[in-house]
């Protein structure tokens, strides 16, 4: 009965959305639905969480037919996924893209927002060395299959954070050179067919390598002194806009400028094993916030500033068959009865946009042997899987990040009259909480 409750509320505060619009939809803010789980709730009741949310993307890694058609008339879009294993048949002919077009697309558009197409996921460093070779023909054979009909759906694919080299500052960040015969070709591809490069940065995996205090609040979009770019001369407030600079520096050099970035996943597991430091629900919910904060503040990063690059949240459910250690199955934002595992603001229901979430105890996730020297400066500030930390850079005047775009409350007669239909609302959903309480408790 609980489940069902929930999604009562859900509808209600749905229906009542219109009363907060600085909790729109917000374009740019997605989440990444994956489905390694046995527990997970109906696809449709799914749906109708997160038209309750500013959630405006969704991304799949495969073709659920029934997540696909939960989302109809939904206004939510999807990015759905062709597995690597899928790569070699649609790479060696154009029938199969054809065939695979006509299985995966045809049946649901118009009705559910298809918006883009990833081919595999982190195929260049999957450990199958025939795949690289056969991705950028995948990808073209699914666009060629696609122009005719649906030439708005973008085709591109998601890389690791492993295919850059150096990324420290963030004005020299590169691609690994022994990986440009596959990943030239495909970036030419994505600038010719206006398609997004998508790529998976975890400011949580740095820390992990480096957890102390300071490293953890420039992580988490807490207060810290800052680091600048010995490149660049922009100083750097958190790990996420670094990383994402770092992407952009690595695209620019190699003369694709137009080149969108899509964050494919980021995020930051609440529990984990104990050599898993920093995985709590406290850091867990002061990344994540702070992220949907900074980026409905639309300010940008220091390199692209006022443009909030689109980004999906890892991730919607925990999946509790996928393999690996605690935190591989403890990154979901939901428990599968529809409720929150903690509140990042995403809610439109929310009375009040969010603000960043203060800096829990420093010491947390430390020990005193990983403490800094004095006068010792941060390092891995960047870290990929490919490269060792480098030596950060310390600006001891700057300030911390302070969104500066978060809309206000409004006044006057519309204050007056959203107070009135709110206290409605709120009278109402109490009168709901008690028939809920006594039908539990008969």
């Amino acid at each position: 009965m609980r489940k069902q409750h929930v999604l009562v509320i859900l509808e209600l505060l749905q229906a009542f959305s219109f009363l907060f619009p600085f909790s729109k939809s917000q374009s740019f803010i997605g989440v990444n639905y994956g489905e390694v789980a046995d527990n997970l709730p109906p696809p449709s009741s799914t749906a109708i969480l997160l038209t309750s949310t500013s959630i405006s993307k969704v991304r799949l890694y495969g073709t659920d037919a029934a997540v696909i058609s939960a989302f109809a008339g939904t206004n939510i879009s999807l990015l759905v996924g062709v597995s690597n294993g899928d790569i070699p048949s649609l790479a060696a002919s154009s029938s199969a893209a054809a065939a695979w077009v006509s299985a995966n697309i045809v049946p649901y558009m118009p009705a559910t927002t298809i918006a883009s197409i990833s081919v595999g996921n982190e195929v260049l460093n999957s450990g199958d060395d025939s795949l690289p070779s056969q991705l950028l023909l995948a990808m073209q054979n699914l666009f060629s299959a696609l122009s005719a009909n649906y030439p708005s759906i973008k085709i591109s694919t998601v890389h690791s954070m492993a295919v850059l080299s150096q990324s420290d500052p963030p004005s020299a960040g590169a691609f690994h050179p022994d990986l440009a015969p596959n990943l030239d070709p495909v970036l030419a591809f994505l600038q010719q067919s206006g398609s997004p490069f998508m790529i998976n940065p975890y400011p949580w995996f740095a820390y992990n390598s480096d957890p102390r205090p300071e490293t953890l609040a420039f992580c988490l979009f807490q207060s810290n002194p800052g680091r600048v770019d010995s490149g660049s001369g922009l100083t750097y407030m958190n790990m996420f806009d670094a990383q994402v600079d770092a992407i952009r520096a690595a695209l620019d050099a190699k003369g694709f400028n137009d080149v969108e970035i899509v964050i494919a996943e980021t995020g930051w597991p609440y529990k984990g094993d104990s050599n898993e430091v920093g995985a709590t629900v406290e850091n867990a919910q002061a990344y994540n916030g702070n992220l949907v904060t900074h980026l409905k503040s639309l300010a940008g990063t220091p390199r692209v500033p006022g443009k909030s690059v689109d980004t999906y949240l890892f991730a919607l459910y925990d999946e509790d068959l996928k393999p690996g250690p605690t935190s591989e199955r403890s990154f979901g934002l939901y428990k599968t009865d529809l409720t929150e595992n903690y509140d990042i603001g995403l809610s439109k229901a929310a009375t009040n946009p969010p603000s960043l979430i203060p800096a829990p105890d420093q010491t947390q996730g430390s020990t005193s042997s990983s403490q800094p020297n004095k006068g010792e400066t941060p390092t891995g500030w960047c870290l990929t899987a490919a490269s060792s930390p480098g030596n950060g850079y310390v600006q001891p005047t700057s300030t911390c990040y302070t969104p500066n775009a978060v809309p206000s409350r409004k006044s006057g007669a519309h204050s007056s009259v959203t107070y009135f239909v709110c206290m409605i609302f709120h009278v109402a959903l109490l009168s709901f909480g008690r028939k809920v309480r006594a039908e539990d408790e008969g």
